[in-house]
């Protein structure tokens, strides 16, 4: 009965190769993204990051809700609860959707301001404003998207996420193609263009979504999208899982934004060669984003059988496939740096600015691949305060040691990257000791 209960490593790796393979997918989005950009510029790569994470700081809100709704449908779906599921899914979308309107208005409202307020260049802070005024418009389907990632995942049933984000890939490397240089007769946008790009490939994700949920899954059993009762009970249920997961995931962007705002003060040269290594440290940390979240739907949905007993060995197993994995992908990365490099840019100085950054983000890649499975671990277990709370210290003292390394010691760029190796260390520590406790045993969800 346990070896059903996906203790296996074969059950781990059925359940997240084919969220790894999405993302594998959907990362090809950031990097053909950072590819393209690259070629008009500095300025265009600049631009295009800062206005990217600026959105992705904010979606992240809606990000953290839908794990915190994939926790809830994995417990159902353990306790066999599966009439449960098809409600938590309605009033999480409802929310959801709710929750995208409120963004989109204060973001039209106040984003010019604000990016102002933040953005010392100019000409940086006018492309990412540009960016901005398309990108906003696709956060109602990335909200959706969410919901629907959080359902399959939660029941088990990945391998749609690969169908969904390969189509979002093919459409938005077309649209990029064709929206940020002129071609086929589009108009030429540039980086207002791969914006445009991320949305219709959204929204192409949304319709896949639903065309394949009434196709392929039996909508009756699990009682989806009948919204004919609403619970405050079961919303608040929602949110007492979800809230600790959205500021978590909002607070982890929103750092990671302000750490790129600190290395354009840093020059052009600097932020660009920055975009880059971040859309190649993206690449990097896909097997560990799929481990991660296989280790939060397999956590929850242990203790909904009542097998507490095999929460450790469930993160245990995971926790070394995803380190070997990575290490396998990083060690290419860290023997071939320049190649990688020019995949983004042709600019001799930007290579020479990156080759080092690359090796630093190697070395934290690894100890991400342990961080974040005992990360989601803790979250799994539906103790997401817990987990609140060792992402807001780590991120605390991480935002210290850029400031003094960026601004104070106006240390080199790599130099600065480092502070992703004191994340991933600390990360990992934090949430072994709280896992090791035992203090999380009994949690309802």
């Amino acid at each position: 009965m346990q070896q059903e209960l996906s203790v296996s490593y074969k059950r781990i790796w059925l359940i997240a190769y084919p969220i790894i393979i999405g993302s594998i997918a959907q990362n090809v989005i950031n990097v053909t993204d950072t590819a393209f950009l690259g070629r008009l510029g500095e300025v265009a790569l600049g631009g295009g990051a800062i206005g990217g994470l600026f959105y992705l700081s904010i979606v992240m809100l809606g990000w953290g809700f839908g794990i915190g709704t994939q926790i809830v449908v994995a417990r159902r779906f353990g306790e066999g609860a599966v009439r449960a599921i098809g409600r938590t899914v309605e009033h999480g979308l409802l929310f959801l959707l709710g929750l995208a309107l409120a963004i989109l208005l204060l973001v039209l409202a106040f984003k010019d301001d604000f990016l102002r307020l933040i953005i010392s260049s100019d000409e940086v802070r006018y492309t990412s404003i540009d960016f901005v005024n398309y990108r906003i418009w696709g956060i109602f389907f990335a909200h959706a998207n969410f919901i629907f990632r959080a359902l399959y995942i939660g029941i088990g049933k990945t391998k749609v996420i690969t169908l969904t984000t390969l189509v979002m890939v093919v459409i938005n490397i077309f649209l990029d193609y064709s929206l940020i240089f002129g071609h086929f007769g589009f108009p030429e946008m540039g980086v207002s263009g791969a914006a445009l790009a991320s949305v219709v490939a959204e929204i192409s994700c949304t319709i896949v979504f639903l065309v394949f949920t009434y196709a392929k899954l039996p909508v009756n059993d699990y009682r989806l999208f009948r919204f004919k009762l609403f619970s405050s009970k079961l919303l608040v249920r929602l949110l007492k899982v979800s809230v600790p997961m959205m500021f978590q995931n909002f607070f982890s962007f929103a750092v990671w934004f302000v750490f790129f705002l600190l290395i354009e003060k840093m020059g052009e040269s600097e932020l660009a060669v920055s975009n880059i290594i971040r859309s190649v440290y993206v690449v990097l940390l896909i097997p560990i984003m799929g481990f991660a979240s296989a280790t939060n739907s397999l956590v929850s949905y242990v203790i909904g059988k009542g097998y507490q007993n095999q929460v450790f060995r469930v993160i245990t197993k995971t926790s070394v496939i995803s380190v070997l994995g990575v290490t396998a992908i990083v060690a290419v990365c860290s023997l071939f740096p320049k190649q990688l490099l020019m995949v983004y840019t042709t600019n001799s100085h930007l290579i020479e600015l990156g080759v080092p950054a690359i090796r630093v983000i190697s070395v934290s890649a690894v100890l991400l691949a342990l961080a974040f499975v005992l990360f989601s671990g803790v979250s799994g277990t539906g103790k997401t305060n817990v987990s609140l709370f060792i992402e807001m210290l780590v991120l605390f003292l991480y935002l210290i040691l850029t400031y003094v390394l960026a601004s104070v010691l106006r240390a080199e760029v790599h130099v600065v990257w480092s502070v992703e190796i004191f994340y991933g260390f600390f990360m990992s520590l934090l949430s072994y000791l709280y896992l090791k406790s035992g203090r999380w045993k009994g949690e309802n969800v």
